[in-house]
């Protein structure tokens, strides 16, 4: 049974930064594309951010090129994300999801992935 578990959500002011952390225990991390996402109040869930399994190919959304970071430590069956220039809009319950189908090109359709972890929440003041 695989179980991802987020960590290092929190409050933060505008401008702040925050990185969250997914554990990824019951099979090693390497299988599996790793992607995060996130779900504001009334909003649906939305693709953030993504890594192949040995973290060479990347992709995120538009709105957080630049400020967020997503990498991985295999040995560690670790995923990060780090979050620079928070900004309100960024406020949500972040999760993290594993993808057991991709290898090297990382794919961003919520459906593409099998197991996902409780959410950490992030909120963000103005």
């Amino acid at each position: 049974q695989v179980q991802l578990v987020e960590s290092g959500g929190g409050l933060v002011q505008a401008g702040g930064s925050l990185t969250l952390s997914c554990v990824v225990s019951g099979r090693a991390v390497s299988n599996y594309v790793m992607g995060w996402f996130r779900q504001a109040p009334g909003q649906e869930r939305e693709f953030v951010a993504a890594i192949s399994r040995d973290g060479e190919n990347i992709v995120y959304v538009d709105s957080v090129k630049g400020r967020f970071t997503i990498s991985r430590i295999n040995a560690k069956n670790t995923v990060y994300l780090q979050m620079n220039s928070l900004e309100p809009e960024d406020t949500a319950v972040y999760y993290c999801a594993a993808d057991p189908v991709a290898w090297l090109i990382p794919r961003r359709r919520i459906q593409d992935y099998d197991y996902w972890g409780q959410g950490t929440q992030v909120t963000v003041s103005s």
